[in-house]
């Protein structure tokens, strides 16, 4: 293209070959789905972040629950960058550590709204155990420069109600506490 096209190489690539691949328009309705999407994004990420504030709360205050990663709390070493980016909160997704390595399987496989899934950020809740998942291609030690320990479970915070969320986080900590 740089050849044939000189200054209008990229344009005609893109012509050429992306729009080829890709198409020149959205259908119709994925135009709907992506204008509903945006249409309502801000409420999603309020409630989102509202949910997430509390149950980071929650986490924090169970007595199960060895530490929370999340910026807002103040002993976060982000913060205060958590303050001063998100005046208005931010961050559903995040980790904690359960006490017990074997604890972090049974909590996650107890969890009934929670889905199992690496992806993140969706409208529903999500759940994963990075250690033997997203980053299991790592040794023992490079896990633990990333923060990872075999009892961190990550969560994503959705848009459920958080009476079911909590609900659901306390029956699997009680599901934990039965099979002890």
């Amino acid at each position: 293209f740089a050849k044939d096209c000189a200054p209008a190489a990229f344009v005609t690539y893109i012509r050429a070959i992306l729009l080829r691949d890709t198409g020149a328009t959205l259908s119709p309705f994925n135009s709907f789905l992506l204008l509903q999407g945006l249409e309502t994004l801000s409420l999603r990420v309020e409630r989102h972040v509202e949910n997430a504030l509390k149950v980071v709360d929650f986490l924090s205050k169970h007595p199960k629950v060895e530490s929370v990663n999340h910026p807002s709390l103040p002993d976060s070493p982000y913060h205060e960058l958590y303050k001063k980016y998100f005046p208005n909160g931010g961050a559903s997704i995040f980790t904690f550590n359960i006490k017990g390595s074997e604890e972090a399987h049974k909590f996650i496989d107890s969890l009934k709204i929670f889905s199992l899934l690496a992806n993140v950020a969706d409208v529903k809740s999500l759940v994963i155990h990075p250690a033997t998942t997203t980053h299991s291609q790592l040794t023992d030690e490079e896990l633990a420069d990333q923060g990872i320990a075999q009892n961190t479970i990550r969560l994503s915070i959705g848009t459920e109600h958080i009476d079911d969320i909590i609900a659901d986080l306390e029956q699997a900590f009680e599901a934990v506490k039965a099979a002890e």
